[in-house]
Order: structure tokens, then C-alpha cells, then sequence
């Protein structure tokens, strides 16, 4: 997929304002709308000049183009990064399919999935309730096992006196529920956007992700791990101790377990109703031969095992 410049399709600088921004798309809509251009691709044109507009008339969209496209030139080979967009606060609305069906790949990657919550409006009289807002956080595997409240800062693009697009920085006590999942959202009633008429604040409704662990990887609730054998280990079985975020599990392996297979705990993943499994992943690690009686050891067993790995079946 190829980076789309939104700025230099509408013709504007980076730091145009927003009135800037309009003004370019309404010359370049008299110039590319089908119904009064002569241009060959008006067509084609007035459907790139309407997804920049898209973007960048919006503040919390161009903040998030701006964060995710800085340095990536027009053409140049583009794929976000895993959570690029984790840490900005977003209105409820968005794109519906229908709207956004003809705008490119390169929006549809960034932007297919903002708005998918409802809004949270709804009219009773002259009074509304204000918007629900969302936001992707991302929080540590820890988190979920244990429970904790962390302090969260989240970005939120608003428009100066000026017309252009700046971050502020909004920070909340989040209560993290005990065996949390990925994709899960946490509601914080109240934390959206204004009420209209005297109408309640919406709800700011945080999906949540996990950072990468060094050890561990969660899947719903099951969680996995490489778990690191000895030979003698793997060979006559053994009971090992693994160390979890909720405390220490005693594994037992079985003799003759082989790199690659996969041993399941029932119970000792996520926790919830009911809790996930752990799932290990065995790997048999040799000791190096780095000394004379290692490699006086590693000597023995070529003579005295009839071992040969290559075998037909073992391949």
C-alpha cells in the first residue's frame, strides 16, 4: 500500500488552518466535480479531493494522519504500525460503509475502524445527551491478571484560535478489571462530550489492547509461553516452576516431551467465569559444550546412545 499526502492533494501546507483547508477543497471541488468539470479524470480527482477532506477537515482524524504519517513521503511503501492509534480520544461518530465506500485502501487501513461505536446522542425534548467518546489504551499484561488502577493520558485534538489542528493532553484514574481482556472496552460513565440543553454527559468507552510482553502472549483468555527445557528434563520428565504475573504454577512434564509440543493448564490463564488456560510451549535447550567436561559428557552419549535423529520419522 502506497502513503497517501493528503496536504499536497488539496494543495495546503501542514499547518494550514482549518478555513484554509476548506477554502482549497472548494476551488478544487468547482474544478473536479463531475458534474460541471471537463477534465478527462474528474471523476477519479474529486474522489481523492473529497477523502482529503475527509481527513483533514476533521481535527481528530488529521492529528492521527499527522502523528502516523510524519516522515513517509507521497508513493513511498506504507503500513501503520500495530496500535499507531492507541492514546487519541475520538468522537462517537465516523464513516458508515456506505459513506466512505468510495474512498482508497490507504483510508480504509487507517480509519475503517473509527466510529464503529454508536453514537451516544439521543434527543428527549430540547435536551441531548452528549456523544460517547472512545479511545484504544494500551495496558500491561500484568494488569489483567492481578487488577490495578493506572493513570492514563490520552490525546485529544482540538482546534486553536487560529483554525489549526493541536493536542491536548487529558489524564484519568482507570480502574482495570481483574482478568481483562483484549478487544474488551471499559465504560467511564460521564467522561464524554457535553449534554446539550442540560441533557447528561456521554460515556469515554477505552478498548483495550496489550502491549507486547517478552514472555507471555494472550489470546482471549488463554494465555501462551515458551517454556525452556533441559534435555534430562524433557527426556525423564520433570515438575518445573513457572513464573505467572498471579504467582508461580507448578507444571509437570512429561518424559520424553520433545521441542515444539504444546502442554495445556487448565485454569491458569486470564482470570474470569471461567478463567483461561496456559498454554506452554515446549523447547528442549542444550547445554553448550564450552568446557572439557561438557564436552567429555556430550562424548559419552554419541558412543552410548543409539541415537540417530536424522531416522526416517523423526525428520
Amino acid at each position: 500500500m502506497q502513503f497517501k499526502d493528503y496536504y499536497q492533494t488539496l494543495g495546503v501546507a501542514r499547518d494550514a488552518s482549518a478555513d484554509e483547508v476548506k477554502k482549497a477543497f472548494r476551488k478544487l471541488a468547482r474544478k473536479y466535480h463531475p458534474d460541471v468539470s471537463k477534465e478527462a479524470d474528474a471523476e477519479a480527482r474529486m474522489q481523492e479531493v473529497n477523502e482529503a477532506y475527509a481527513v483533514l477537515s476533521d481535527p481528530e482524524k488529521r492529528a492521527a494522519y499527522d502523528q502516523v504519517g510524519r516522515g513517509y513521503q507521497p508513493g513511498q511503501d506504507f503500513r501503520p504500525p500495530p496500535d499507531w492509534d492507541a492514546g487519541f480520544e475520538f468522537s462517537g461518530h465516523g464513516f458508515s460503509p456506505h459513506e466512505a465506500a468510495g474512498f482508497s485502501d490507504f483510508f480504509a487501513e487507517l480509519f475503517g475502524h473509527m466510529g464503529a461505536t454508536p453514537r451516544g446522542t439521543r434527543s428527549a425534548g430540547f435536551r441531548a445527551q452528549g456523544e460517547d467518546h472512545h479511545a484504544k489504551v494500551l495496558l500491561d499484561l500484568e494488569d489483567a491478571f492481578t487488577g490495578a488502577t493506572r493513570q492514563i493520558n490520552l490525546r485529544v485534538p482540538q482546534l486553536d484560535a487560529q483554525g489549526r489542528v493541536h493536542l491536548a493532553t487529558r489524564t484519568l484514574n482507570v480502574k482495570i478489571p481483574r482478568g481483562v481482556r483484549a478487544g474488551q472496552v471499559i465504560r467511564l460513565a460521564g467522561q464524554g462530550a457535553p449534554g446539550v440543553g442540560g441533557g447528561p454527559t456521554g460515556d469515554l468507552l477505552l478498548e483495550v489492547q496489550f502491549r507486547p510482553h517478552p514472555r507471555l502472549r494472550a489470546e482471549g483468555r488463554d494465555v501462551h509461553l515458551t517454556l525452556a527445557l533441559a534435555p534430562w528434563e524433557a527426556a525423564l520428565g520433570a515438575v518445573v516452576s513457572v513464573d505467572l504475573p498471579g504467582g508461580a504454577v507448578k507444571v509437570r512434564v512429561p518424559a520424553g516431551a520433545q521441542s515444539g509440543r504444546q502442554l495445556r493448564v487448565r485454569g491458569h490463564g486470564l482470570p474470569g467465569e471461567p478463567p483461561g488456560d496456559l498454554l506452554l510451549d515446549l523447547q528442549v535447550v542444550l547445554p553448550p559444550a564450552d568446557s572439557p567436561k561438557a564436552r567429555e559428557f556430550y562424548e559419552t552419549m554419541a558412543r552410548e546412545l543409539a541415537f540417530e535423529p536424522r531416522r526416517s520419522g523423526r525428520t
